[in-house]
């Protein structure tokens, strides 16, 4: 008896292992896509030999209007289409596949990343600025999701934060410095850790000594959301743009929450010197406000593609009152570093300008970065990886 029943299990063992196996076996054959050569073009391939047409879509191509844009694949004999592109500048890149209109992820890939509701395919070109991007041998930063509360808005609930500390801070004593970065519309705490390669970034540059160590903070930036979809009570629902209480004043009102969470959990050093504050488009916005909404809090503000507007929810809201007054308070108070950056083909760039000459005519200090392209994650990452070496000197 003892025998059947070590025989049943070792049966019932392999046949797990069978069924394990399954997913590494299917698809056959093997096709290798991308495929980044030593000149920095890159190959995609994708098998489909019932299909009557496959397109390439990604953000290395020319755009088409606010999309990216796409180019047709040539079929083989073997029913496997593929495209080369031109020589690549070093940097990451997202792509998708258009088969006969329906978009399909690359079966070939496991890269992916989510951007709001939408999952594309990356790569990174190397030997530039991709560099930044990737994982090298350098030492290692922690990445942490926890919870905090936040009574200060209406829901008083707690929500999640995505939090970088620097190589050796668990078996050290230091205090660090503190960097809040904020998202974009439709984002939330988990855009600028994968999107951004926020600690790819960061492990980089401090490494290469271009970066004091310290710590990063990414909340979210949708006071109506406990968390990233999928990491909520909310269950598994698909992601939105257009949230509610976004650009309102609840998010700054209840940003006093991260700053008091941080400052007791995580051994920082609590002073105007040693925070900084930047964000993208609404993150933009909202670091734009959070600074001059708490005086003396912050000496480093960074403005990437800031959606410097304005609508009828602000008009009477307390937080947007008396901006030139608050801003000419900032100034006055004093700062370290105010730093914009937008691309030439932004859809904000004008707005972005006629902020900066508001701030001209005040003669309040600020340093300007033009790039090319537009409202754009490539920008983001850029920007990221100049502003970061520029903090707490």
């Amino acid at each position: 008896m003892k025998k059947l029943v070590v025989f049943l299990f070792a049966l019932f063992l392999l046949q797990v292992h069978t069924y394990g196996q399954q997913a590494i076996f299917q698809g056959a054959p093997q096709i290798v896509s991308p495929e980044i050569h030593s000149d920095g073009s890159v190959t995609f391939r994708f098998q489909a030999p019932n299909a009557g047409e496959v397109r390439l879509t990604g953000d290395f191509l020319p755009p088409d209007g606010w999309m990216p844009g796409s180019v047709t694949m040539e079929k083989n004999a073997e029913g496997v289409w593929s495209y080369t592109t031109r020589p690549l500048s070093s940097d990451l890149y997202g792509y998708a596949f258009i088969v006969d209109g329906l978009r399909s992820m690359d079966p070939n890939n496991v890269y992916m990343i989510r951007d709001v509701a939408s999952v594309t395919n990356v790569f990174i070109v190397p030997g530039g600025q991709g560099d930044y991007y990737s994982v090298n041998k350098v030492p290692h930063g922690t990445v942490l999701r926890t919870w905090y509360d936040s009574p200060s808005d209406q829901y008083e609930q707690k929500r999640r934060i995505t939090i970088y500390t620097p190589p050796g801070y668990e078996n050290g004593k230091d205090k660090y410095p503190v960097f809040y970065l904020l998202h974009g519309m439709g984002g939330d705490e988990e855009a600028w850790i994968n999107l951004g390669r926020t600690s790819q970034i960061l492990d980089n540059l401090i490494a290469s000594g271009k970066a004091k160590p310290m710590i990063v903070v990414m909340s979210n930036g949708n006071v109506i959301q406990e968390a990233a979809p999928g990491e909520s009570s909310l269950g598994l629902y698909k992601p939105g743009m257009q949230l509610d209480g976004t650009m309102d004043g609840q998010f700054e009102v209840a940003f006093k929450d991260v700053i008091k969470f941080v400052e007791s959990r995580f051994r920082v050093i609590p002073r105007k010197s040693d925070r900084a504050v930047a964000g993208l488009s609404m993150g933009g916005f909202h670091a734009l406000h959070i600074s001059r909404y708490y005086p003396n809090t912050f000496d480093y503000i960074g403005l990437f593609s800031a959606a410097i507007m304005t609508d009828e929810r602000q008009a009477s809201n307390p937080v947007y009152a008396g901006f030139d007054k608050t801003l000419q308070a900032q100034k006055d108070n004093g700062y370290k570093l105010y730093w914009i950056g937008i691309g030439k083909t932004d859809f904000l760039y004008k707005a972005n300008a006629e902020y900066r000459q508001k701030l001209d005519k005040m003669q309040m200090p600020y340093v300007y970065r033009e790039s090319e392209g537009g409202h754009t994650w490539t920008n983001w990452r850029l920007y990221l990886t100049e502003f970061v070496p520029l903090l707490f000197k």
